[in-house]
This record gives structure tokens, sequence and C-alpha cells, in this order.
């Protein structure tokens, strides 16, 4: 055999997309590791885990990590360096959906420490890599002897001219109403996020539903190549988590009982809550003798939590009551302000329950756009949103270093989720950048920046198109009694203990955006449904409170806003607006106190003032104009003498353009010299076009012609 060809298993996608997975070949070494190739698209996925897992170990350090690497696109890293360095937000995003979806995966009680790189080796023109890195990671563990509960693939769903397809190229998505990345098992949806242009809670289900059978073909394929790989036929064993049947049972008895009685009071305040549940845990470690506590003292943390678990969902569901006292579908009181901030452009105060985001949006030009310059996807972006979670918001003491991955994402999620009723491009000449500094955290800061955005939008006077809010709802379900109770704005106690994490936002028109990770198997539409729909009541009650404070932009910007205005050129101009190594731009900036941008679009020259005087901007649109006037024969035009020689004097009769007044057109009287006319270098001279030469473009000039003729 060939020890150069490895194992292959193809996907048929119809449309004529095929996915090809290929083991045996790459990086062999590895635990597990696949390439999977889409048209000229190539991923390699690695997966190593350690034989042995820490004494004491509780969690499974699962680390996941999508380089794109930029000789896959034949291009150079930006930089000094020129080498990738630190991932990119759009590398830190996708890392994020794919663990998302493998984490659940794995079995409770597998705690060794893994690994799992994949690399973009190759990047086609047309084919995004996003949603295939979940599919090559799947893959990647599945031939190798890690245990796994997977397969589990992801594909990107859009809905283009309204017609569902799966995994569009990039030219085609750009016309789609409708864009998710979906991820499953073959009987399972276990994650979802993705951005819409308000559609109905029916048409997002029907996509999902549309992905999952895309989705189950990958899992198929995925479990064919595993059975041709011998190493994946003997997963690892590793030994069984330390467990005291004794205690547990001594510790149920003792404390469930305890635990919710504390859960039926539905102590509002998160801190008093939080204490009241650590007093029973301390009361029972103060019972335990020295010898137990050394003995066992470690296990009472995990045993507690379970038990808390246990009777907190237990609570809900036979009481039908939150741990907060409220109602399923009940949302906590809300509050808003906004202008909170004078000096910034726009700002906003959004508190919902224990949850408060202080919001700001700045206005700026095209100089602030941000750059994108991935190994596949490069542009402009005029549009930021940015997310800050800083540890005082849930009471904590933390190490600040950079920007987190949760940062990252869940700015993302309120980005696409407010991007959608933004003004278009003719209507927004900014850069718009918005910031959320979550203040309180207690559940769902990501909507509450969502909501905060729009009202810091509409505070800016930033004239979107309609209100968005936000929502997070959860799930507590029991599949042995068949209870459940679909939550409205979920607490973060209620997020951790429950079985679904989902953020919904939308307009009174339809839904902009969404992310949802489901925790449990078997989680029907049926339910889903009526989770979108609670939803969807919830988000209206939200909009409602928000427009209390303001419900549409402000007529106008705040005066400390700069203005900008606009003007189209013929691009032939664009050279002689800008001057000689910018001299022209620079000398009308510098005697304006303006900013002047200029950009070629097409056949023209789009040229952006920016100031917050408006004689600034009208002394610019002036010079420009006259810059870019075409001399008109038989016109009369108010110069400046810009040199005198012996035959006459040039004239500039529009900025950058000057024309010979010949010694002969100055007067009518006969001059010897030209000095002999009083005129001199600066001078004002009013004078008139003769002609302009057809071949050489040089104007004629007459002053002469203005006068009256003496008579002899």
């Amino acid at each position: 055999m060939n020890k150069n060809i490895g194992i292959q298993k193809t996907i048929d996608l119809g449309d004529g997309k095929v996915i090809t997975l290929e083991t045996g070949k790459l990086a062999k070494q590895a635990d597990g590791s696949v390439v999977l190739r889409m048209g000229d698209t190539m991923l390699l996925a690695t997966v190593v885990a350690r034989t042995d897992v820490k004494e004491g170990q509780s969690f499974l350090p699962l680390s996941v990590d999508y380089q794109e690497k930029y000789a896959a696109a034949g291009r150079f890293p930006g930089g000094f360096f020129k080498r990738e360095a630190r991932p990119s937000e759009h590398e830190i995003l996708i890392s994020r959906l794919v663990d998302r979806a493998l984490r659940p995966m794995f079995p409770d009680n597998y705690m060794a420490e893994t690994q799992v790189l994949i690399s973009l080796i190759s990047a086609g023109k047309d084919t995004l890599p996003d949603a295939l890195a979940g599919l090559a990671a799947s893959a990647a563990i599945g031939v190798s002897d890690i245990p796994f509960n997977g397969p589990i693939s992801e594909v990107r769903v859009a809905r283009i001219d309204g017609e569902f397809t799966v995994n569009p190229g990039m030219a085609e998505l750009e016309k789609a109403d409708l864009e998710m990345i979906v991820a499953g098992t073959i009987d399972n949806i276990v994650m979802v996020e993705g951005e819409m242009k308000e559609v109905s809670e029916q048409e997002m289900l029907e996509a999902i539903a549309y992905a999952h059978k895309a989705i189950k073909i990958q899992c198929e394929a995925q479990i064919e190549l595993a059975k041709e790989v011998e190493k994946a036929q003997n997963k690892r064993e590793y030994p069984p988590i330390e467990e005291d049947a004794e205690l547990r049972e001594r510790m149920e008895k003792e404390l469930y009982d305890k635990i919710y009685d504390i859960t039926s009071q539905c102590i509002v305040i998160k801190q008093e809550r939080k204490q009241a549940y650590e007093d029973i845990k301390t009361a029972f470690l103060e019972s335990m003798t020295e010898e137990e506590l050394e003995e066992k003292g470690g296990l009472v943390s995990e045993y507690f939590s379970d038990i808390q678990k246990k009777a907190i969902r237990n609570f809900v569901l036979d009481e039908r009551k939150r741990i907060d006292g409220r109602k399923p579908e009940e949302i906590r009181p809300i509050w808003s302000e906004v202008n909170y901030l004078p000096a910034a452009h726009g700002s906003a105060v959004f508190t919902r329950g224990e949850t408060q985001s202080l919001t700001t949006v700045t206005l700026g030009t095209k100089l602030d756009e941000q750059t994108i310059d991935g190994a596949v996807i490069e542009g402009k972006s005029k549009f930021l949103l940015h997310y800050n979670f800083p540890p005082f918001c849930t009471g904590e003491v933390k190490m600040m270093r950079f920007t987190s991955r949760r940062e990252i994402g869940h700015g993302n999620l309120a980005m696409r989720a407010i991007k959608p009723i933004l003004p278009n491009g003719n209507d927004n000449p900014y850069t718009i950048r918005v910031v959320s500094d979550i203040l309180e955290s207690n559940g769902s800061s990501s909507m509450a920046t969502v909501c905060a955005g729009t009202l810091a939008l509409m505070d800016a006077g930033v004239k979107i198109t309609k209100p968005v809010s936000g929502i997070a709802m959860g799930l507590i379900a029991d599949p042995e009694s068949g209870k459940y109770a679909v939550l409205s704005d979920i607490l973060g106690d209620e997020d951790h203990l429950g079985d679904m994490d989902f953020k919904v936002t939308g307009t009174t028109e339809g839904i902009t955006a969404c992310q949802m990770d489901i925790k449990i198997e078997g989680l029907s539409f049926e339910v889903l449904e009526e989770a979108l729909l609670q939803a969807k009541e919830g988000r209206l009650h939200i909009l409602n409170e928000m427009q209390k404070t303001i419900s549409e932009p402000r007529a106008d910007y705040k005066p400390h806003v700069p203005r900008i205005v606009k003007m189209t050129i013929p691009k032939e101009f664009i050279g002689a607006v800008i001057g000689p190594g910018g001299k022209v731009i620079q000398e009308l900036q510098k005697e304006s106190g303006s900013t002047i941008v200029i950009e070629e679009v097409g056949e023209y020259g789009v040229v952006d003032i920016v100031s917050e005087n408006k004689s600034s901007i009208d002394f610019v649109v002036n010079r420009i104009k006259s810059i870019i006037a075409v001399p008109e024969i038989g016109e009369i035009y108010q110069g400046k003498i810009k040199s005198i020689v012996s035959f006459g004097m040039f004239v500039e009769i529009i900025p950058g353009k000057e024309g010979l007044l010949h010694i002969s057109e100055i007067e009518w009287r006969r001059l010897e010299k030209v000095e002999d006319s009083g005129y001199k270098v600066g001078d004002e001279i009013e004078v008139k076009l003769l002609d302009v030469d057809k071949k050489t473009g040089k104007l004629k000039l007459s002053r002469k012609a203005l006068l009256p003729r003496e008579r002899k």
C-alpha cells in the first residue's frame, strides 16, 4: 500500500458542492488529524489529549483554536514582523463557534486536557472556511482514540431570493436576507448563531430544519470514515472520577430540603441569595470532623452544586416559579436613560434587574473606518461595536489583561443585532462606534448591550430604521417526567443550571440576530417554537419600555458632533484638489480647520468635509468648486497675479489654473514695460477669458477688454 495515500470520504451537498475528508496522510503524530477540502479551500484539523488526568481535576480543560495562514491565500501578513501573530477577532469568533458545538459532546467523566487546532491551509476565492471548521474538528476527534459522543457538524444556511441554500459562496451571501451557522448531531441541534433582516420565528425554524438535513449527511460521512481507522475502534479509558456514595447520600438527605426552602423564599438580590446558599454549605462543612474534611472536603463543593442544581430545577418545574419570584415568562423591572454623558455624541444607560449597560456612540469619518486584513476577508467596516465586561460588574477581583474571547463574542452578537437597522451609506456619512461597558451583570448582558446601543444611537441622532431589543431565553426540562419550563430574561444562575441559552434580538417586525446553545439532547422543534414565540412577547415588552425613554432618533445631531458634507467631483479633478504632495488639500485644511477626505469611487471622487463649524465647511465647498470649475470663454474672473515676465503677467483665475495676460492686453495704451501698469505679484486683477488653445489648453486673458477704449 502507498503510504502517501490516506483514507477518504466524500460528501455531496448538491448544487455542485462537494466536501472531501481525508485522514492518514498529514500530521500522523497527532491523536487524530483530518484534511477537509471544498473546492480550493482546505483545512487541517488536529486533536491531541493527555493520557493522564491531573489530580483533583473537576472540569474539561478543552482549548479550540482556529487560525488562517496568509500563505493559504497567497498573501503576506501585515505588520512589521510579517508573520501570523495573535488571533484576529474573526479567528476567535470561529474558534468559539467550534468550541460551543464540541464541548457538550465529551463524556461527563472525561477530564483530560485536550487541544483542537484548525488551520486554513488553502483559501479558495469564494468558499468561506468558517462553516467547515466544526466538521473538520469533529472528524479529527472521530478518527482518534479520544472518547467522544459525536460526531457533530456545522453548516451555514442562507436564504437567497426566497430559497434556502447550504454553504453559499461569498458572492451569493451578499444577497441573503437570512444567514446562520447551525451545529448539530445526527439527532439534535446543539448550536445556532446568525443574523437576519427582520424574519419571522417560523422562517427561522424552517432554516434550522433545512440546515439539519445537511448536518446529518456530514455526520454519517464522519462515522463511515472512523470505521476505516483502526485507532478509532478502541477509545481510551481514563480512571473514573472520585466518588463517595455515602457522602453524596448524606448531603442529599441533610441539605436538599434546606436548599429547596431557600429557593422558595425567592430572594431577589443575587449576592444575598448566593450568601444564603453558601451558609448552608458552610454549616455542613463545620459539622464534619477534621479527618473527614481532610479526606472528603474537596468533594463537598462538587456534590453541593449537584444538589443545588437538582433542588432549583425541581422548584421551577413543580412551582412554575423562579428563584427570584418571577413567573416563567416575566421580565425583570427595566429603567433607562439617554444623554447621560453630555460630552459623548450619544449615550444611554439600560438596566434590567441586576444587569446594567452604559453605552456610548461616537461618530467619526472615513479615517476612522476599521481596516479588515484577514487571509480570506479584506475590506473596511464603518460600524464597530465593542463590549467590555470588567470584573467589578459581578463583584469580583480579577486580573485585567486583554479583551477576552467572551467579550469579542458578545460584542459580535450585539453588532449583528443592530447592523440591519442602521441607515444605508447615502443616509449615513459617519463611521459609527458603539461601546457597551457592563456595570452590573446578572444574566444577558449582551442583550442589555443591544437595548442600550439602540437607545444611544437614537440619542446621537443616527437615523435607525426601527428600534431593536434583545432577550435571553432559558429552559429547564426533565426528560423522565416530560415537564419543562421556558424562561424569559434568564438570570446568570438560570443560565448555569438550565438546559438552554437562547438569545434573540429583533424589531416589532421580526428577528435580526440569534445565538443559541442547547445543553440537552432531544429538544423538539415544538419546544423551540414555544421559546421563540415567548421571546417575541418579551422582546416587544422591552421595546415598549425603551420607547418610554426615547421613541425615535433625535431630529439632529448634537451641537458638538462634527458635521459631514459630501461632494462628488469628476475623477480627473482629484489630483487638482489634493495638489502636488498634498499641498492644496493640506493648505485648505489649515485655512478652514476642517478635515477633508477624498476617495475614488468608480468614475468620481467622493469628498467628505468634516467640521463642527458650518462656515468652514462652506469655505471648503466654495474652494473645491472653484478648483474643479472649467474656465469658460467670455467669463470675467477676479484673478491673482502669480508672476511677471517681460511679455506680460500670469494670472491665476481659479485655483490651479493660470492664464497669460499679455502686455498688449493690460491696457489700451502701449506699455514699454509690464511694471508701467503699476501692478505687482500678489495683486488681484479683474480679467476676461478671451480664448483657450485647443491643443495646449493655454488660457488667453485680457484686462483692456473690460476697460472703455481711450479716444485719441
